[in-house]
């Protein structure tokens, strides 16, 4: 008798599981935008507010599925008065490399380096490098002496998402590491004060492996990348919008 009640008990378990195979998720999960409570829609398997700018409200763009307002700029040019775009805010520069290869900043204010695509468009004392006409010596790299510059990419508040205004800069040191196949790049993240010491060094990490990401989707080997997360503590005593970036060092 107890063998017959035991085998049926097992039966409704194993009938009450396969009922319910192919039930809608519960909870955050989501398939599909329908198992999501509009306006939310679904994006990597959770109930986001959107996956792209078409889905937020007007002056708002969709960034790592968070509806944000639109930065001030994406382009250097976009700024006046000799200011650079900074993880989309213009801003006065503070050091010579926030100018970009070759620019000089002077009370807050850059002197670009010329554009070029060969020697000839240089002055007698230049080379066009990486598209630059820079003078001997003037290659700005962090950490080596290489033939073309490194440029610090930066981050906006709490953020690891590569603004369009770093994309440039980005990919202008994916061309340098190519042309430098005998060396080897450390990305070194780094955060402002903000938070606990180990959210910090976290973020950095992460904003370290997203610019690692975005080199490697333009080709870099991946193999010659090293991520090195140093959270808050090297501040550039400039400000936190400036100590809330990543650097390159060659090794």
């Amino acid at each position: 008798m107890v063998k017959v009640v035991l085998a049926a008990a097992a039966a409704l378990v194993f009938a009450f599981a396969i009922s319910s195979c192919g039930s809608k998720p519960k909870g955050p999960g989501c398939k599909t935008d329908k198992d999501c409570k509009a306006p939310l829609v679904c994006g990597d398997n959770q109930c986001v507010q959107c996956n792209e700018d078409s889905q937020c409200p007007g002056g708002k763009r969709c960034l790592q599925h968070s509806c944000q307002a639109k930065p001030e700029c994406e382009h250097d040019e976009q700024c006046s008065d000799g200011q650079v775009c900074q993880a989309g805010t213009c801003k006065a520069c503070s050091v010579d490399p926030d100018c970009g290869p070759g620019g000089r900043c002077d009370n807050g204010k850059c002197s670009k380096a010329k554009k070029c695509s060969k020697d000839d468009e240089c002055a007698d004392d230049e080379d066009c490098v990486a598209g630059y006409c820079l003078k001997g010596g003037r290659t700005g790299n962090t950490g080596g002496d290489a033939s073309c510059p490194l440029q610090t990419v930066y981050f906006a508040f709490d953020q690891s998402a590569i603004e369009t205004s770093e994309r440039d800069r980005l990919d202008g040191n994916a061309q340098c590491i190519g042309k430098n196949k005998g060396k080897n790049v450390f990305l070194i993240g780094h955060t402002d004060s903000s938070g606990t010491e180990e959210y910090n060094i976290a973020l950095s990490e992460r904003r370290a492996q997203a610019v690692a990401d975005y080199l490697a989707r333009l080709g870099t080997d991946p193999a010659r990348m090293q991520v090195v997360p140093k959270g808050e503590t090297e501040p550039t005593g400039l400000g936190d919008d400036k100590d809330r970036r990543v650097e390159f060092q060659w090794h």
